[in-house]
């Protein structure tokens, strides 16, 4: 299928060949028949994607001092490397999407086959949508009227937070798509509206809609203008749906309101707000998210869970209805709005010079729209007879920034790559030669060609994939954790055992060149040594899905696991019993802030700390281990340093954490054959540990490892 997408290191926008999406768990496949181009947003994106990297760097000063902290500490190879890779992941453009159904997901009841929808889809042929962000469309609306849904829904959001009533007088600043959309329904809703903008073709079609429109560069003072209509009163409120930096919005919005009036920001303005503009007269201020409820809440809308309508009577899919149901009653005419209609493949026809375009509402039209097809060639490569050839699931930020560009230097085969969308897959695809991009990945479990699979999905899916994977005959690599539950551990056990194949999990820390330094210090004599190592994770919010137990399994099972798995390749033993302290009065088990203890059935002893709380520009990993009169101190995978030891003394480097000796004792053994590069009942052990601390935390007291 086709997808419109923005290069963000050049700015380019391009019409991509990418695999149609497979329809996944409480969503609905959608085939588009028309897509909505917003100007204001899409244009902010592509202007942001054409700028300069010094231009982009100036627009985001907070990303800005990460990148600093980042070279402090890790060095300035991999923060460029992890700089570039975030520009070179493409951008999927558009959000408002028409299209009939083509396929519905597990536990979809209220859509069928055929049904026509609005969603907030991109502009692609075929999009998969969850079911809270997809509503019908009523038989008398056509699908290029259905297409405002999205847009009308967020000048709606902004009109309920202002709650005016019958009546009142309010401003619309901005009369673009959004603008007009904005103004047309408050109109329906009561009020007297007055819209500014210095276009006079908008300023035209607002006044035919009966609004008092106006264009301030015809030497109308916006403040004096409002006064007088008003009597001296002032506005109730202003809506602010503007694109626009200066800070002048802000205060003349503020002026022209009345005491205690109310001012909403659909827009993006400058935020330079005067105190004794707002003081004076108690004037609130308020920022719009969005369609509405819901908006960026993972629960209602990747899982699907609504709001009660008793408790919150509009969320953005019953906005979208509420949309839907104005076009259908005729309250809101968008047809109006419409400045041209143009051909999917002649999308450049918008995006060419999208800077300088006058046009309010642009339609794209999908009428050659071919059959879903979920793999595409990108490289025409001979795999058959080969050993280590490598399937990809996966096409994440950690896919892309380290494992592709550690097997592209290993010459590693890699035939397919999957991902949910396509677009990412394909992306990587192209970018590092890899033979298919494609949205099922059961492809790559049927393909005799391929006998190892790279696992590196969201944790919730690693367990079933690395079952579904081993039930294929084939060796498995999973970025940590291997699983979330002892139920998954224990079938990946049973399933191992029937087969003749390896497992192995994304530990590289212990293959890093300074881990292999400290144990071959150390040696071999199964004497037992004191480790404490100290995970500085930095701060993810609560909403983050790593956070939830049942999709990330938290941050300890998630990704302390590590340091388990590497406290045991220096103490040379398993770990016997667990015992886990976090920080808080009440902590719950998905904390980031906890003292994790390990006794060894060697006698060794571990704490691994692993916090949040602490400064992004201290050192993200440090490792102590205390041995015969001896210590060694690894800090942040560049320096070691060695006390008590005749040789060692003193070691750096540039970071590395492991992961190309990894891959490349992987592949070796899969080409080579031979013992799995980590022991699966070490394995076992460190994600047994993982599940032991997050018990012991619950029970408060050590706990055993059968």
């Amino acid at each position: 299928m086709k997808q419109i997408i923005q290069d963000l290191k050049n700015g380019e926008t391009i019409l991509e060949e990418v695999p149609a999406p497979m329809v996944k768990t409480g969503c609905v496949l959608i085939k588009t028949t028309r897509t909505l181009v917003s100007l204001g947003t899409e244009r902010m994106l592509v202007e942001f994607g054409k700028a300069n990297f010094i231009q982009k760097a100036k627009q985001q000063p907070d990303k800005v001092k990460m990148v600093l902290n980042k070279v402090k500490t890790d060095g300035l190879k991999p923060t460029l490397d992890a700089v570039l890779n975030k520009l070179n992941q493409p951008l999927p453009l558009g959000y408002c999407n028409v299209g009939v159904v083509v396929g519905l997901g597990r536990g979809i009841t209220e859509f069928q086959i055929g049904d026509r929808v609005a969603s907030n889809g991109n502009h692609a042929e075929y999009v998969n949508i969850p079911k809270n962000l997809v509503a019908k469309i009523p038989e008398n609306v056509s699908d290029e009227e259905a297409v405002f849904t999205v847009i009308g829904s967020i000048g709606l959001q902004g009109i309920r937070l202002l709650k005016p009533t019958f009546g009142e007088t309010i401003v619309v600043v901005g009369l673009g798509l959004i603008g007009l959309v904005t103004a047309e329904l408050l109109l329906a809703n009561g009020c007297n509206v007055i819209g500014f903008d210095f276009d006079s073709e908008k300023v035209r079609i607002a006044k035919d809609k009966g609004i008092v429109a106006i264009n301030p560069s015809e030497g109308t003072n916006q403040v004096k203008y409002v006064e007088a209509y008003t009597n001296g009163i002032g506005a109730d409120g202003v809506i602010i749906t503007a694109s626009n930096k200066s800070n002048e919005i802000i205060a003349q919005s503020a002026q022209m309101c009345r005491k205690r009036g109310r001012i909403i920001l659909v827009g993006v303005i400058g935020l330079n707000i005067s105190r004794a503009d707002f003081y004076e007269k108690e004037i609130s201020f308020q920022v719009s998210c969005s369609y509405g409820p819901g908006r960026y809440d993972e629960e209602y809308e990747q899982k699907g869970n609504d709001y009660p309508i008793g408790y919150v009577r509009w969320t953005e899919k019953r906005n979208f209805e509420a949309i839907l149901k104005a076009i259908s009653k005729g309250t809101l005419k968008v047809k109006p709005l419409i400045t041209e209609r143009i051909p999917l493949q002649d999308f450049d026809k918008i995006y060419g010079d999208m800077g300088n375009s006058k046009s309010i509402a642009s339609i794209l039209e999908y009428d050659q729209t071919e059959d879903p097809v979920n793999t595409v060639t990108i490289a025409e490569k001979a795999f058959e007879g080969k050993k280590g050839v490598i399937g990809i699931i996966g096409s994440g930020n950690f896919t892309s920034a380290i494992i592709l560009p550690t097997l592209k230097k290993l010459n590693a085969d890699i035939k397919y790559i999957a991902s949910s969308g396509g677009l990412s897959s394909t992306i990587m695809a192209k970018r590092h030669a890899i033979g298919n991009s494609t949205t099922n990945y059961k492809e790559i479990l049927e393909d005799k060609d391929v006998d190892l699979v790279f696992i590196t999905t969201k944790h919730n899916m690693h367990a079933s994939m690395v079952l579904e994977t081993l039930q294929a005959g084939k060796s498995v690599f999973v970025e940590k954790p291997l699983a979330l539950t002892e139920a998954e551990l224990e079938s990946i056990i049973e399933e191992y055992d029937k087969q003749n194949v390896s497992v192995s999990v994304g530990f590289n820390r212990r293959f890093a060149p300074l881990a292999i330094n400290m144990k071959k210090l150390l040696g071999n004599d199964n004497t037992p040594i004191n480790i404490v190592a100290t995970m500085n994770a930095g701060f993810i919010p609560a909403d983050v899905w790593v956070n939830d137990m049942e999709v990330g399994g938290g941050r300890i099972i998630g990704e302390a696991c590590h340091y388990i798995d590497l406290c045991t390749y220096f103490t040379g033993s398993r770990v016997k019993a667990v015992c886990m302290n976090a920080m808080g009065v009440n902590p719950k088990k998905n904390t980031d802030n906890a003292s994790i203890l390990l006794q060894y059935e060697n006698g060794s002893n571990a704490v691994i700390n692993y916090f949040s709380n602490g400064s992004k520009a201290y050192s993200k990993e440090r490792v102590e281990v205390y041995s015969q009169e001896r210590t060694l101190i690894m800090n942040n995978w560049r320096k070691m340093k060695s006390y008590g030891f005749k040789r060692g003394g003193r070691s750096s480097q540039k970071q590395d954490k492991g992961h190309f000796n990894q891959f490349k004792e992987l592949i070796q053994q899969q080409q080579n054959g031979g013992t799995p590069i980590i022991p699966f009942d070490e394995l076992v052990n460190t994600t047994k540990a993982s599940f032991a601390a997050i018990e012991s935390l619950k029970q408060g007291k050590w706990i055993s490892i059968d």
